[in-house]
């Protein structure tokens, strides 16, 4: 994952799209802070699904500020929010469809062999599990909940 954003990061470079070259180093920054603190836990380099989290993370707060910036008519902060969601979806696995994820709860739920709302984080885990960064957990515990009859 850190070989695709690097070499988005000099695609970007040559192409001297600003907008794209910044969200780039955005990452390179929030990737490099991450490893110096696991550092500090003796641990190497963190992983694709930390960098993946990063990344996720990054994409919330970017969707939080567009929502503020539509909200308050600033169009002009709000298209540079999307585009920077953009560049960010870029380097996501692809997000699972409402019919995939209800088919994934089903499966998680059969694997786990959960029984009622107790059981709850045995199936999240699982689909965290299987399926990392494909999932937006928020909604998905709603639709687990519903499934286990709570």
């Amino acid at each position: 994952m850190r070989e695709a954003i690097s070499e988005g990061l000099k695609t970007a470079l040559k192409a001297r799209d600003a907008r794209r070259t910044q969200t780039l180093r955005s990452i390179n920054a929030a990737i490099q802070d991450r490893d110096i603190a696991v550092r500090t836990e003796n641990r190497g380099p963190i992983t694709n699904d930390e960098i993946l989290t990063i990344i996720q993370k990054m994409v919330k707060q970017r969707e939080e500020s567009f929502a503020i910036y539509a909200e308050a008519g600033r169009q002009d902060l709000a298209t540079v929010e999307k585009e920077e969601i953009d560049i960010l979806n870029e380097f996501l696995p692809k997000s699972l469809s409402d019919e995939e994820v209800e088919a994934a709860i089903k499966a998680a739920i059969a694997v786990t062999g959960a029984a009622g709302p107790k059981d709850m984080g045995k199936v999240i885990a699982a689909l965290k599990a299987d399926y990392p960064g494909r999932i937006d957990f928020g909604k998905a515990s709603g639709k687990v909940k519903a499934a286990l009859g709570s």
